[in-house]
């Protein structure tokens, strides 16, 4: 028979909710299933820009200020259908398959599960349970949330976790990133003609100079942090021309540069090298950043995820999460089942043994911060 956590995981896995696309109906199951059992619910949608409606959700069990938060989000990168059938979900020698089986699906569910097992009459502080749109195009969802939810606005909770997936390791720093779109433009011409200008050669001389950067940036002590594996901030460089043909001049070159951000990392330096160097070549620049996230290992939410899991010490991890904008608000800490190398593959899953035991923690952590 399965278990509460794992009947709830299928049944969100079984509804896609792909990043491109609208996460509603996934959104109606859950706001129906959060309103039966009790929590106040506030739905806040937009419209993005490719006109597809997105839907946040806020939910709160018990009353007062404070509180424990459990912050998700309902999207998941693409199904790859193709591939396999990743809104069928199965479980399987332990494990549940299915996209957001890991990222994050089932530990959404392990959250819902563990908040709705505790009496609400025992609760001296709210437990919430927010779960963002569109968090795999950059956080978006979860930046409308901080300026548009009613609820958080009257109360943030004291302490929150981000139940992204961590092998349910308390995580109390994660890295951030910079992306730089530099854009060469150019003349398209048929090369037999010799009227284009190719953004191409127009690009080259900054591409040289960026990679001049690479061995500087990887071996000065001053761009890295000691606290992450690895210390180094992972400096990379894609380039696309638009798949322009070997006998047309290019009209556009686009060169995306992405930094690794982490605390006290100097990587404005690195930013203005990029930008100084674009500027001499007369290229635009496009600059999109997500922060890392840092909390003190000692604070109370990531000793509370210790005392929960019977993990001494918390860890840094190299990727990121939607706490980098939820740090501003709230004490965060990154606690959930599910190994990040399964996120985002071809047949994704997550042990079931994690997702249950994720309840029972979430649950200590409850009766902890809350009871």
């Amino acid at each position: 028979m399965q278990t509460d956590v794992i009947q709830l995981a299928q049944s969100l896995i079984a509804i896609p909710s792909e990043t491109e696309s609208s996460n509603a109906a996934v959104s109606d199951f859950l706001q129906d299933w959060l309103v039966q059992h009790g929590f106040v619910v506030e739905r806040i949608s937009y419209i993005d820009s490719n006109g597809k409606e997105k839907v946040n959700l806020i939910a709160k069990l018990g009353t007062g200020t404070g509180g424990l938060g459990f912050f998700s989000h309902s999207d998941t990168v693409p199904g790859d259908a193709r591939e396999w059938n990743p809104f069928d979900p199965k479980t399987e020698a332990g494990k549940l398959y299915g996209r957001g089986a890991c990222d994050m699906k089932g530990p959404l569910a392990a959250t819902m599960i563990a908040a709705t097992s505790i009496d609400p009459a025992t609760l001296r502080k709210p437990i919430y349970i927010a779960i963002a749109a569109d968090e795999e195009q950059g956080h978006i969802g979860a930046h409308y949330i901080q300026k548009n939810s009613t609820i958080f606005q009257e109360n943030w909770p004291d302490y929150a976790v981000v139940a992204e997936p961590t092998e349910m390791q308390p995580v109390y720093a994660h890295k951030g990133g910079v992306t730089l779109a530099v854009t060469a433009t150019g003349r398209a011409a048929h090369t037999s003609t010799d009227k284009g200008s190719s953004a191409n050669f127009l690009i080259a001389p900054f591409l040289a100079e960026m990679a001049a950067l690479v061995p500087l940036f990887k071996s000065t002590k001053r761009y890295q942090n000691d606290e992450f594996d690895p210390p180094t901030n992972g400096f990379n460089m894609t380039i696309d021309d638009g798949q322009c043909r070997s006998n047309v001049t290019a009209a556009k070159t686009v060169v995306q540069l992405s930094i690794r951000l982490m605390p006290n990392d100097h990587h404005e330096e690195q930013v203005a090298m990029i930008m100084e160097s674009a500027q001499k070549y007369n290229l635009s620049v496009k600059e999109r950043k997500l922060l890392p996230f840092y909390v003190d290992p000692n604070a109370e939410i990531v000793q509370a995820a210790c005392r929960a899991t019977g993990i001494a010490k918390a860890i840094s991890v190299p990727y990121g999460t939607e706490a980098e904008s939820y740090q501003r608000y709230t004490q965060c800490v990154i606690l959930g089942p599910g190994s990040i190398a399964q996120a985002h593959t071809i047949g994704e899953w997550v042990e079931v043994q994690q997702l249950e035991d994720a309840v029972a923690i979430y649950q200590r952590m409850i009766a902890d911060l809350c009871v």
